[in-house]
């Protein structure tokens, strides 16, 4: 990778780990389904702009079904469930949590694409487990039912995303770039528009919490769309998702900075243990052993 492409993946780890901080801000005065509803729909505004500009061409018809599957599962719901939970947890925190999204991706992977897993790759899934429990018992935050449900809602929001990049993979495999980049917001709006309707803010929207929207649609969903794919392009798919082991560290550094959010102990063991788990399931594997392993990254969709 030349310095251009290096500064490009560094460029989308700041901007998709500011997205915890972004929600932080947000979620707590908007609330989970009308932030992320004007999430998708702003972003999908701007690369519906974008494309126009370009005189990129999309075609939505032949996907369309599929394309409102995607915008459930790599969307709307992980979205939603991260937003929630960022309500009670700090944006470090469900940064490092959902850290573990490329472990579900190979544990899904193995059952519905038949990847087999094997023992290296079986102990990095291991201790990626390992990781997450460091995580929540040496930690600051108390582990009342409130915050174990919130802690669950960022895993389960890692498991949607990991569903939707297989399905991805397995469904929609030959759509174009902008097909599945505006698709999927089009698809998370239409998803969203209802429950956000009925979940309108009834407190006063501050400017933070409004430009914190603005910058997580426009900087962290649409701008890092385009980013992502340009790098795939650039230097494939396998190398620009090495972008999911940086974004947690830039989602740990800004809640840490700007919000002044606690870094413990239990945050660096707990990360490291992740960190290391996903270079064991995704290192690449020798002759004989199992096909290359599924990686991506968290917060975009791609035919990667």
């Amino acid at each position: 990778m030349n310095a251009r492409q290096i500064a490009a993946l560094l460029f989308l780890s700041a901007v998709w780990g500011a997205s915890f901080l972004f929600i932080r801000i947000a979620a707590p005065v908007l609330g989970p389904f009308p932030l992320m509803a004007g999430r998708v729909i702003l972003a999908a505004g701007a690369l519906w702009l974008y494309a126009a500009a370009r005189r990129s061409p999309i075609v939505f018809a032949p996907y369309g079904k599929r394309l409102l599957v995607l915008g459930l599962i790599h969307s709307a719901i992980p979205f939603s469930l991260i937003a929630a939970a960022e309500i009670h947890l700090t944006a470090s925190m469900a940064a490092v949590l959902l850290a573990a999204q490329p472990l579900f991706a190979a544990l899904i992977g193995s059952f519905w694409l038949g990847e087999p897993i094997s023992a290296r790759r079986l102990t990095g899934l291991g201790l990626g487990i390992v990781g997450v429990a460091v995580l929540m018992g040496w930690s600051p935050l108390s582990l009342d039912a409130t915050s174990v449900a919130s802690v669950v809602a960022v895993l389960a929001a890692s498991i949607s995303y990991a569903a939707g990049i297989l399905y991805s993979r397995r469904k929609l495999p030959n759509a174009p770039v902008m097909t599945l980049a505006l698709g999927q917001q089009l698809a998370a709006a239409a998803w969203l528009v209802i429950p956000a309707a009925f979940a309108l803010p009834r407190v006063s929207i501050t400017p933070a919490a409004l430009g914190a929207l603005v910058a997580l649609a426009l900087v962290s969903t649409a701008l890092a769309y385009l980013v992502f794919f340009w790098l795939i392009g650039q230097v494939g798919a396998v190398k620009t998702a090495t972008v999911a082991y940086v974004i947690p560290v830039f989602g740990v550094l800004w809640g840490v900075l700007l919000l002044d959010e606690p870094l413990s102990g239990g945050m660096i063991v707990g990360l490291s243990c992740i960190l290391v788990s996903l270079l064991l399931v995704n290192k690449k594997a020798p002759v004989g052993e199992e096909p290359g392993a599924v990686v991506a990254a968290p917060m975009a969709s791609s035919t990667s």
